[in-house]
């Protein structure tokens, strides 16, 4: 295996999870009644065709999206209660969507270590959100990781 083919996962990913960012946040102003209403939602979000087709790619933003959207109210559910009080109506609709994604990858993929799901949040932060969006992504994201780390999920992730 070469070195650009280590690469090739993490950018798949990074470029997945920023697909299933775009489609997450578009699912604001135009939701999905059923799975069916969502898939088709999802095949016209734009994503980066740049490097051709890669059907890992689009399976792993699939099943964020999906995963999600399924989820979303103990999704939402674990926001607030890391998030010291912040109501969900009050958090900006970028940040939201960012903390979804990551909330879902730290409780249902036990596959991704906490601190890549971290990592990816803040990235997409970077790019998508104002110069506050990093600090409090960072701060909610953090406080549930260390609640996973010890033990309060029941969920075995590695830090």
């Amino acid at each position: 295996m070469t070195e650009s083919d280590d690469k090739k996962p993490i950018v798949s990913r990074r470029k997945a999870r920023k697909q299933a960012f775009e489609c997450l946040y578009g699912l604001i102003f135009e939701s999905a009644a059923d799975e069916r209403s969502l898939l088709r939602l999802f095949k016209r979000c734009p994503h980066d065709v740049a490097e051709g087709d890669d059907p890992a790619g689009q399976d792993f933003a699939w099943e964020l999206v999906q995963g999600v959207w399924r989820n979303q109210r103990d999704i939402d559910a674990a926001i607030v209660r890391f998030s010291k009080n912040w109501k969900i109506s009050r958090i900006a609709k970028v940040e939201l969507t960012i903390l979804r994604l990551a909330v879902h990858e730290i409780l249902s993929r036990p596959d991704i270590p906490l601190r890549v799901s971290l990592n990816e949040a803040i990235e997409l932060s970077k790019r998508y959100g104002d110069e506050n969006s990093r600090n409090f992504i960072n701060g909610i994201l953090d406080a549930l990781a260390k609640a996973v780390d010890s033990g309060e999920f029941g969920i075995q992730k590695d830090l």
